[in-house]
């Protein structure tokens, strides 16, 4: 309460000040027995904001673009979602085939399996999900954060950049190109405080069937969360981790992913 700001001859205004430490709404304004203009307008606005994340359509283009630039070969697939005016409402009403490759991307992956001599370490897989506009904000940056620390000692896949996709869809990627990790950077559900935020989730030997309690996942990745510096270093230490236990998800938990000696 000491640190508070002190005008002479005028109280703090409590919700003012709990604002300055939290996005959340708290303390918003009143004007009678309703909420102050400027809170519901800002209200409203967040509202539009996330409902135009969930709705956008990934710039899979510019993402090929911006992976060649990055020296990352980069290979386009879909979902079992079928393409059409209304792919986007069939991807938000049947969650299952947002989690499972369409006809033609699981043919391609084969092929690519069968050219490749060495099995890959680690596949990295970047997915609209449910806000294209945090994959096309942070996607290559985080990449570009992340290979710089791998430093050429992990064999990399492809990058598989998924339209119409789900964090389970990762799974039979991974499976099919042999690789012993999968990292999935995918598009986080909008709040009405962040509709911008990239998820990033983990998963040791991936295969159909894998479950969310077989993961490890981090979130909030953006300029107002967490920075691309540390969640790339949180995704090395569990790439670490899961190559030293066999494992993510529930069995790896941070204390187990960190070298000895280092802390958070």
């Amino acid at each position: 309460m000491s640190d508070w700001p002190v005008v002479v001859g005028q109280k703090p205004r409590l919700g003012e000040t709990l604002r300055s430490y939290t996005p959340a709404r708290v303390g918003l304004g009143r004007a009678g027995s309703a909420i102050a203009t400027e809170d519901q307008l800002k209200f409203q606005l967040d509202h539009a904001l996330a409902r135009d994340a969930v709705q956008a359509r990934l710039d899979v283009a510019g993402m090929l673009d911006g992976l060649r630039r990055l020296g990352l070969e980069g290979v386009t697939l879909r979902s079992a979602v079928e393409a059409g005016p209304g792919e986007r409402q069939s991807y938000l009403r049947r969650p299952d085939l947002g989690r499972r490759l369409g006809e033609e991307s699981a043919p391609r992956l084969r092929e690519i399996a069968a050219q490749s001599s060495e099995r890959p370490d680690v596949v990295f897989v970047v997915a609209d999900g449910l806000s294209a506009l945090a994959v096309e904000r942070h996607a290559l940056a985080l990449l570009t954060a992340v290979t710089g620390l791998m430093a050429g000692e992990w064999r990399v896949g492809p990058v598989c950049v998924v339209s119409q996709g789900r964090v389970a869809i990762g799974d039979e990627i991974g499976a099919l190109l042999g690789a012993r990790l999968v990292a999935m950077l995918i598009g986080e559900r909008p709040g009405l405080s962040a509709a911008d935020s990239l998820g990033v989730y983990i998963t040791w030997e991936p295969r159909v069937g894998r479950t969310d309690a077989e993961r490890n996942c981090i979130s909030n990745v953006r300029h107002e969360g967490l920075t691309y510096d540390e969640a790339a270093k949180r995704i090395v230490m569990y790439l670490h981790g899961a190559k030293l236990l066999g494992a993510t998800g529930v069995g790896l938990k941070e204390a187990v992913a960190l070298p000895p000696g280092e802390s958070k």
